[in-house]
């Protein structure tokens, strides 16, 4: 009995540490309604400052303490600094490109912690005054991990009595339930939305210093924490601070009893429960209808055919790409079969975001049933390569029609979260069946049949596959079911009113998405010879997400653009030191200059060089 009485302890200590972390990010969505990918980054950023004042001024209690605190403080202005200099620029901007502009900090963020603090893992001292162990029914428990568990609850009442006892607080609370009303009442938003990023960032900074005596200060404290920290948010419920509490309790409990009888479900455990409590409560367990969305947005324009001028200069680009494995290098013809590739993904995601309007966080799954089907129809089944072509989107098309069903139930945040977790699910599924799928080893010896063995034949193979599913999407998009799928995506309310099964059309291109990013990742699979667990991660979607939104999400061409430039630049600066600062730069670039993305802002070059001409 006193065993699982410590292991209950140590779940608490644990949900103290996620709590700390998910109430900024909640504060912080809750009143921007920013999606931020660079949360993870202040709580690391945290942790390294605290490690280096900590050594400083090692040896006391208060200059333990003060550490801390302080080092959360020094994470409050850097927030402060990001928010002002390039979150604010971008506010009117679509709403998830804010994510893109995280996702640079982000980048910059890894090279620059680093630069400073060197590769390896550091471990900090233990806190003076609470090195030690009790016993409690017969187990030892660090004195540290109980001053965590009592940590939490503070915070928590600490946040209440400023959310409900001043008015700084009751705009905040007023600013997550209705902001385009608080700032019609007069309230400065630009102000508030300051400084909910500064208590947020705060937040995390001091979830982060609080770990340096329980675990190595490390660059993966970022991405290791970010997705537990917002399936608790999800879970929680979308700005509520009280639901991010009590879901860090029931998510690090439940991990802390779970891995006694089941070790390997521990890695996905989080996504489980956050899946069924998703199923169940669609607005996480405190949420209210609406706290998913932001403010309302303006209408998009509704989508043109492309003029006579555009087409020609879109066939002279497939005219130059289908010539190009003659006048340039085989390492060039393999790289211009990876921008196919991440093209015909981004498009298959921008169906879905863009034209059917669900925001999808875990597309890569279906990019990864598609590659593992067609890996596993040619080790154990031994098809040949293209009837294993043709195996690997039809089951992703399946899986996507499995997930889909429960995924357009939802919307906003949600929708993208439980997307993420089915993502999740099967990338744990791939990465701990090691007898089927390899595990980490992945699947090898996936090469094409000996007549596409070359690099120039197995060019056109991915040209016709690639091509000819970017132009049966465009088809899909400009067809009557792409019609009814945009009207759905611009006001669901009115398509219901006049008869369309609004949830079976948003079902049906869920699966049409998801077929075309398994035939993405059938190609890939083909060109590199295998697969791995990694082809259904949270970084391919991410990478996804970023092609998408940095070429326009509110353009056809957007996808195309955004995953060109994404490949091509990555194969560039990925060859240089410190590449994550420069690519992370460079995203911020882009961003800055041009909120609607690549396609919006050559749209606006062109209208400027036609005023001119006039």
């Amino acid at each position: 009995m006193g065993f699982y009485f410590a292991q209950l302890l140590t779940g608490l200590a644990n949900a103290s540490s996620l709590f700390l972390i998910a109430s900024g990010l909640s504060i912080i969505f809750g009143v921007t309604r920013i999606v931020n990918f660079a949360h993870g980054s202040f709580y690391m950023i945290g942790a390294y400052l605290a490690y280096t004042l900590v050594s400083i001024w090692s040896g006391s209690i208060i200059g333990f303490w003060g550490s801390v605190i302080l080092a959360a403080m020094i994470v409050g202005l850097i927030g402060l600094v990001i928010e002002l200099t390039i979150l604010r620029r971008i506010y009117h901007a679509p709403e998830l490109f804010q994510l893109v502009a995280t996702f640079g900090v982000v980048l910059i963020f890894q090279d620059a912690t680093l630069a400073i603090w060197g590769a390896e893992d550091l471990l900090g001292p233990r806190a003076p005054g609470l090195d030690r162990a009790v016993r409690i029914m017969g187990e030892p428990i660090p004195e540290y991990d109980l001053a965590l568990i009592a940590i939490g609850p503070v915070v928590l009442l600490a946040i209440w009595l400023l959310f409900h006892k001043t008015r700084w607080g009751v705009l905040v609370r007023a600013a997550t339930q209705d902001r385009e009303m608080v700032g019609a009442l007069g309230v400065n938003q630009a102000w508030l939305f300051s400084a909910a990023f500064v208590l947020g960032s705060f937040l995390a900074g001091l979830g982060g210093a609080l770990q340096i005596p329980r675990e190595a200060v490390s660059l993966q404290m970022d991405l290791s924490i970010i997705g537990e920290a917002f399936v608790v948010v999800v879970i929680g419920g979308m700005g509520s601070v009280s639901g991010a509490f009590v879901a860090a309790v029931l998510i690090s409990v439940l991990n802390a009893f779970a891995i006694l009888i089941f070790p390997q479900i521990s890695i996905v455990l989080p996504f489980i429960v956050m899946a069924i409590v998703l199923i169940f409560r669609p607005h996480g367990l405190f949420g209210k209808p609406g706290s998913e969305k932001g403010a309302p947005e303006e209408p998009e324009r509704p989508l043109a055919l492309m003029d006579q001028k555009s087409a020609m200069v879109l066939f002279a680009a497939l005219g130059v790409l289908a010539l190009s494995p003659f006048f340039t290098a085989d390492f060039t013809t393999v790289l211009m079969v990876d921008v196919m590739v991440a093209t015909l993904f981004a498009v298959s995601l921008h169906f879905m975001m863009g034209v059917g309007g669900m925001v999808s966080f875990g597309h890569a799954a279906y990019f990864g049933v598609g590659a593992y089907a067609a890996a596993m129809a040619v080790k154990f089944l031994g098809f040949g390569m293209l009837p294993a072509m043709i195996f690997g989107p039809i089951c992703a098309a399946m899986a996507a029609l499995f997930f889909g069903w429960f995924c357009v139930r939802l919307s906003g945040v949600y929708l993208a979260m439980l997307t993420l977790a089915a993502a999740q699910i099967l990338w744990g599924v791939t990465f701990q069946w090691q007898e089927f799928t390899g595990g980490d080893d992945g699947i090898l010896g996936v090469w094409p049949a000996k007549w596409a063995s070359s690099d120039k034949v197995f060019f056109y193979i991915a040209f016709v596959l690639c091509v000819g599913g970017i132009w049966m999407l465009r088809r899909a998009a400009f067809s009557p079911f792409g019609y009814v799928l945009r009207g759905i995506r611009d006001s669901q309310t009115r398509a219901e009113a006049i008869g369309v099964d609004t949830r079976f059309h948003q079902w049906m291109g869920f699966v049409l998405a998801g077929g075309f990013a398994g035939l993405a990742g059938v190609v890939f699979a083909f060109s590199k010879g295998s697969v791995f667990p990694d082809s259904l991660g949270i970084a391919q979607s991410i990478d996804g997400l970023i092609m998408v939104l940095l070429g326009g999400i509110h353009a056809l061409a957007g996808p195309i653009l955004g995953a060109g430039a994404f490949v091509l630049i990555e194969d560039w600066v990925t060859r240089l030191d410190y590449w994550r600062f420069i690519f992370g730069a460079i995203i911020l670039v882009v961003v800055l200059l041009a909120p609607d993305g690549i396609a919006g802002g050559i749209q606006r070059l062109l209208r400027m060089l036609k005023g001119e001409r006039a």
